[in-house]
């Protein structure tokens, strides 16, 4: 007897089921430790740039605090010898001298007075090494005297005469100006020594009457902070530069000087002029933007010439008028070297142990499946009627198990097939008889199960039809309800947010790649917006079924006493997405006048509804009114909304809303307060809500309501109601 088989999908192999997931496995780990190396390595980089830059930023730091802090300190001494009448300013000789012992002490480059009678005198260092003094009196044309000094601070020999005018001098007017301590416009001289850049240090001086004497003045020479900045070698490739906020170079750590010399004329350089390609591409970096931009410490990478750069670029202030750039760049390759390599290690190491597993899956599969294709044979040979098979057994334990259960059932089977074959008939004619009776079990089921469907959903229509007009406000009250707790719980989630944000300013990449992913910083904008969107839409279906209802006059509100500046707030806050800036137009402006009011018995929640419809018609106004202007048209004459309270002859109150929008024409007005009607667009306006308001303050608080507008100039709702609607109604 033939067997037949039925054969679903392909089938593979046993040794690829064996070998293939095991190579799967060991070329995941593989890939995964190889992955994970290289993102340790980019890690490590981060991090040791990082950690270099802050230290060189902190070095750096500490270094401008000390150094430009010596001729600030030096000048309020000076200054102070002088106001107490210590230094005496017409004593020259004493006065050189004193200077000259001060340029001994300190690695200053000129040391000078300018008085308001225009002479002056200073001592100089130009050269680094040797001091001079300049004596210079009022008188102009070559009334300027450069002595050399001996090593006692003497004048020994005049080396030249010149001419200078204190009074034409920014280093002199600017201090004199400001009447504080500043620092002046940094300079550029082309001496016979060679160039000379240099930042003066000023103030004024006083005698002890406080009477003005002239100004003070310490100048460093700013090519002393670019050989510091060499000095750091952060690496061969990495740059620290201080710039100023025009983008003029100040000092660098590179071999280019700060100036250029044009015919025998130093011109500042600026940093995008700069012949250092990683100094101009940081320059270009922020040429759109500028670099008065800078404000706080700005951290991103740059490719230069095909290498990766990390730049952080830190504004550097101090309390005398300084305002400069400190950048530092460090190559990425100053660390990725040994990393990279140490990751070409490990993967190769990994390849290699993938190989030897691969060769060592391949035997072992052979060695399993090899017992397992002779019991395949024996099964193949069972199947095409050979019941007579025995098989093998294997020196793996589990497969020789089972080759002696495939030998006990070979002779089981054989036994069970002979007598099967005798209960065949007898089975044939029993099953022929049972489907008969399942076909007739079968039809009556169908014919009850279709009776029972149609009641179920006759039942279920009813049901359905009598609970849509009982419960149709359920799911809009459960929403509307629970949106404040929603909204409560969202603010306390994005606040535990921003706390976490704010102490943890560098998270772990992974998650800064999640947050970045689910768009975090937009999401903290939006979802608040979007839980307020939904609390006005369900505040809008509420009040939409609440006027229907409030028109029909089958709700009664509670009758109480209130404080109607609380009804008129609340609505505000209820409105304020309408009236806050928006990107098309600026905030509407809301004046509020409140007078004196004591509390008002009304119906509440119907006199808030009445609010609400006329300050959302106000809205509607000036939203209408602003498209017609530009932005700034608005701003200048911006859109506002007035609400004014009052109490009339001790017994009414009113409340008066205005808006400067678009007002009404004299043919609406007389409609205004008719059922559906309406000047909206479709979809924008149902035409029951002035309706209704009309209705709540006409006939249940005996009131009045008017509406006074002109068209383009705006519009103004009076509401006059009672303080006291049972004293009225009794009256």
């Amino acid at each position: 007897m033939k067997i037949h088989y039925l054969r679903k999908g392909k089938a593979f192999p046993l040794q690829i089921v064996l070998v293939v997931p095991f190579l799967i496995q060991i070329f995941g780990a593989v890939s995964l430790v190889g992955y994970l190396s290289f993102k340790n390595g980019q890690r490590a980089v981060n991090d040791l740039a990082e950690q270099l830059i802050d230290r060189t930023t902190e070095v750096v730091d500490e270094h401008l605090k000390s150094y430009l802090s010596i001729p600030q300190t030096l000048n309020q001494i000076n200054a102070d010898a002088i106001h107490r009448g210590i230094l005496n300013v017409r004593d020259r000789q004493t006065l050189g001298k004193y200077f000259w012992d001060q340029m001994q002490a300190y690695n200053l480059t000129y040391i000078g007075i300018g008085l308001t009678t225009g002479e002056g005198l200073g001592a100089a260092r130009y050269d680094g090494k040797t001091i001079t003094i300049d004596d210079w009196t009022a008188k102009l044309a070559n009334n300027t005297v450069t002595y050399a000094t001996d090593n006692q601070g003497n004048r020994t020999q005049v080396n030249t005469r010149w001419t200078w005018n204190n009074f034409s001098e920014s280093w002199y007017t600017q201090p004199i100006a400001a009447g504080k301590p500043i620092w002046g416009k940094i300079v550029t001289v082309n001496l016979p020594a060679g160039p000379y850049i240099s930042a003066s240090a000023s103030r004024p001086i006083y005698d002890s009457q406080n009477r003005l004497l002239g100004m003070i003045a310490a100048d460093i020479h700013l090519l002393k902070l670019s050989d510091f900045l060499r000095s750091l070698n952060i690496s061969k490739s990495g740059r620290v530069f201080l710039l100023e906020r025009d983008g003029t170079l100040i000092a660098s750590s590179g071999t280019e000087k700060p100036f250029l010399l044009v015919n025998q004329e130093i011109r500042r350089l600026q940093a995008i002029d700069s012949s250092d390609p990683i100094i101009q591409n940081i320059a270009r970096h922020f040429q759109t933007s500028g670099f008065g931009s800078i404000n706080k410490d700005t951290d991103f990478q740059l490719q230069v010439q095909g290498k990766q750069y990390f730049v952080d670029v830190l504004p550097w202030r101090d309390k005398y008028g300084l305002n400069w750039l400190m950048v530092v760049s460090v190559p990425e390759n100053a660390f990725i070297g040994q990393i990279n390599a140490n990751t070409r290690t490990t993967i190769a190491l990994c390849l290699g142990a993938l190989g030897i597993a691969s060769i060592l899956g391949v035997f072992t599969s052979r060695w399993i499946v090899s017992p397992i294709l002779r019991l395949n044979r024996a099964s193949e040979a069972m199947a095409s009627g050979n019941l007579a098979q025995t098989v093998e057994t294997s020196s793996i334990q589990e497969l020789n198990t089972l080759s002696n259960s495939f030998n006990y059932m070979a002779g089981q089977l054989h036994e069970s097939f002979t007598a099967l074959e005798k209960s065949k008939e007898e089975l044939e004619d029993r099953v022929e008889e049972r489907t008969t009776e399942l076909k007739n079990t079968l039809g009556e089921l169908q014919r009850t199960q279709s009776q029972v469907i149609q009641s179920e959903k006759m039942s279920s229509l009813g049901q359905l039809v009598a609970g849509v007009a009982h419960e149709i406000n359920n799911p809009v009250n459960f929403i509307h309800g629970n949106l404040a707790h929603v909204q409560e719980y969202t603010q306390d989630l994005l606040a535990f947010v921003q706390l976490y944000q704010q102490y943890n300013p560098n998270p772990a990449a992974e998650i800064q790649t999640f947050a970045e992913d689910i768009d975090l910083e937009f999401l903290q904008e939006d979802l608040p917006k979007m839980l307020s969107s939904m609390k006005v839409g369900t505040e809008r279906i509420r009040q939409i079924v609440l006027s229907l209802r409030n028109f029909s006059r089958i709700d009664e509100a509670e009758f109480k006493s209130v404080d109607i500046h609380e009804g008129i707030d609340s609505t505000l806050m209820i409105l304020q997405h309408r009236l806050k800036a928006k990107p098309e137009q600026p905030e509407i402006e809301v004046i509020k006048d409140y007078g004196t009011v004591p509390f008002v018995e009304c119906y509440a929640g119907q006199l808030n509804q009445v609010f609400m419809n006329i300050l959302v018609n106000a809205i509607d106004a000036l939203e209408e009114n602003n498209t017609k202007y530009t932005y700034q048209e608005i701003n200048d004459h911006p859109s506002r909304i007035k609400i004014r309270t009052s109490v009339i002859n001790s017994t009414w109150v009113e409340i008066a809303i205005a808006d400067n929008g678009v007002g009404i024409s004299q043919e609406f007005q007389q409609r205004i307060f008719d059922p559906f009607f309406t000047t909206k667009p479709v979809g924008k306006g149902t035409g029951m809500g002035m309706s209704i308001s009309y209705q709540i303050i006409t006939e249940k608080h005996r009131g009045k309501l008017e509406c006074f507008s002109t068209a383009g100039k705006g519009t103004e709702f009076i509401i006059q109601i009672p303080l006291c609607l049972k004293v009225h109604q009794m009256v």
